[in-house]
């Protein structure tokens, strides 16, 4: 935390902050190492950026503050608990945080983006489908900051899968 209050000081000011801090694993065994290294980097590592860079963006009054969550933090996934349960705690907290900007009737945004499949390390397995090229993806999050909006699926047809898996009945899910 403390480098990255050196680097805004350093640079003078930060209007835009972007925090893209993620890993998973696959781990249907539930490795306690697996799970707690993405818990480390997923939900501590974002919430300790998120801070400095909520606490910046309070003093000038103004600015965004992207955080990339994922599809992931809709529902829960068995295969990897940690992942998905992190991605909510992200999406949750930009939640939290916009409510408080709300509340003080302040100019900073709040963008929660909740990428699909996009082309990178990060996207593991076969048949995956949807992916998207990190250069769409990276345009469509540009184009949601641009607009000032406070959610974007990226690509746009994962809102489709977003709305399906919170209609979707728990014993119909736990079954897939």
């Amino acid at each position: 935390m403390a480098q990255l209050r050196s680097l805004i000081l350093e640079l003078g000011s930060v209007d835009l902050f972007v925090i893209s801090s993620g890993t998973g694993h696959e781990n249907p065994g539930l490795e306690w190492e697996l799970e707690k290294r993405t818990i480390e980097t997923n939900a501590i590592g974002f919430a300790a950026i998120a801070i400095v860079a909520a606490e910046h963006l309070a003093s000038r009054g103004a600015g965004t503050l992207v955080g990339i969550s994922s599809i992931a933090a809709i529902r829960g996934n068995g295969d990897a608990p940690a992942y998905g349960a992190t991605k909510a705690f992200v999406s949750h907290y930009l939640a939290a945080l916009r409510h408080k900007f709300a509340k003080l009737r302040s100019k900073v945004i709040i963008l929660d983006v909740k990428p699909g499949f996009v082309d990178t390390a990060m996207a593991k397995g076969d048949g995956l489908f949807w992916v998207a090229a990190p250069e769409k993806a990276s345009m469509q999050i540009l184009r949601a900051i641009d607009r000032r909006s406070t959610h974007v699926y990226v690509t746009r047809r994962w809102r489709l899968v977003a709305w399906v898996l919170r209609l979707l009945p728990n014993a119909l899910w736990n079954r897939l």
